[in-house]
């Protein structure tokens, strides 16, 4: 069996967690949660990361800081995870989702201004696969119009547009730790506050609405409640074992993007034959391999490639339903413009395993049976032909 994604572990997560046992600190806060603060600040040049028990739970604090009222509207795609809403919604916002780019599955940055209102208040760019959006357009509109950037940059941990990490480009950006990413926590994720004018706040925000942080360094002699907020900040365990994870972070990130190259050049003959479409990554892009997908026909291929593979013990999966046919997001947005490519693009969409454990002959035993796959297909269109 070759599962779609199986957890790393560096071997360094146990030493690190003694270390909190023998210290008796586990709540936020402590020595791990500095360290990985500090490692996120130093990587991406971010004004300050605060860690967060999850990605879900920055985009909310990122809501918070946005201001965002009942009424107001948020502009996004709608091929994305369900918390990219949610945060929004949670604080009364009216949700615009515009179509997404087929080459890179992300937001198409020429869709946003039509999507503009005098209720828009914020940007959301998702780095699907992290792979950058054209976050220098994005930046541009939202400058013109006075709007907020808040980058969901849950997959790209160590990943670039233009020479610039993902997560740092926007006001505020948004990582996601949990066990399916590249490096994590079990669940975890970061706020990345790069637009100095809302790290007072976010810091306030970030402990439950107090200014507890300002006493715990001295500022102040004692702390009272001033704000919204609520308890973002992960664990002193839980960042133990992230920082494990941190500290081998390019070697992880070195390794899939091994994988991924091999499984491209594995598959690049059945795209030159118009059999399938692999990633496209844009040359101003530098990706972390997080994600490796193949777009077939349609979703009824699709079905039947995931149940031969299934038989031969190789897991894949699709991925995000789009928000806008959901019931909730029919309820708290609506599509503008044209869907041109966010449902057929995503019914397309098939991910292969990708995992730091994995191995090159694992690859390339999913790639010969995808070939073979197609090579039973073709053969059956030549005898409808």
């Amino acid at each position: 069996m070759i599962p779609f994604n199986k957890p790393v572990v560096t071997g360094k997560e146990q030493k690190y967690l003694a270390e909190t046992f023998a210290e008796r600190h586990f709540c936020g806060g402590g020595k791990f949660s500095e360290k990985c603060s500090r490692w996120i600040e130093k990587k991406t040049g971010t004004k300050r990361a605060l860690m967060t028990t999850s990605c879900t739970d920055a985009l909310e604090m990122s809501a918070i800081l946005a201001d965002i009222q009942p009424g107001d509207e948020v502009i996004m795609p709608s091929f994305t995870f369900v918390s990219t809403a949610t945060a929004f919604v949670l604080r009364g916002a009216h949700i615009k989702f515009v179509d997404i780019r087929p080459d890179t599955m992300n937001i198409d940055e020429s869709r946003i201004e039509e999507a503009i209102t005098p209720r828009t208040k914020a940007i959301v760019p998702v780095h699907y696969a992290g792979v950058g959006c054209e976050m220098d357009t994005i930046n541009d509109i939202a400058k013109l119009y006075n709007l907020l950037v808040i980058e969901d940059a849950a997959q790209g941990v160590l990943a670039y547009y233009k020479g610039k990490p993902l997560g740092s480009i926007g006001d505020l950006g948004c990582y996601s730790f949990h066990e399916t990413k590249n490096v994590h926590s079990g669940e975890g994720g970061a706020l990345l506050v790069n637009n100095k004018k809302f790290i007072y706040r976010a810091e306030i925000i970030y402990e439950k609405g107090t200014n507890r942080l300002a006493f715990s360094k001295g500022f102040i002699d004692k702390y009272t409640w001033i704000d919204i907020g609520s308890s973002f900040l992960s664990s002193e365990l839980n960042n133990a074992f992230l920082y494990a994870q941190l500290e081998d972070a390019e070697k992880i990130t070195n390794k899939r993007l091994q994988l991924w190259n091999r499984y491209y050049e594995n598959l690049k003959h059945l795209e030159e034959k118009g059999i399938l479409e692999l990633p496209k990554i844009p040359k101003y892009c530098h990706h972390n391999g997080h994600i490796f997908y193949i777009k077939v026909r349609n979703k009824e291929e699709r079905s039947k490639l995931m149940e031969f593979l299934e038989k031969r013990g190789i897991q894949t999966t699709l991925h995000y339903i789009p928000l806008h046919s959901s019931p909730a997001g029919k309820r708290f947005g609506e599509f503008v413009g044209k869907d041109i490519y966010t449902t057929r693009e995503s019914e397309r969409l098939l991910r292969l395993p990708m995992f730091y454990d994995l191995t090159e002959e694992e690859v390339d035993m999913v790639c010969d049976y995808i070939d073979l796959f197609f090579t039973h297909k073709l053969a059956l269109y030549r005898i409808r032909i």
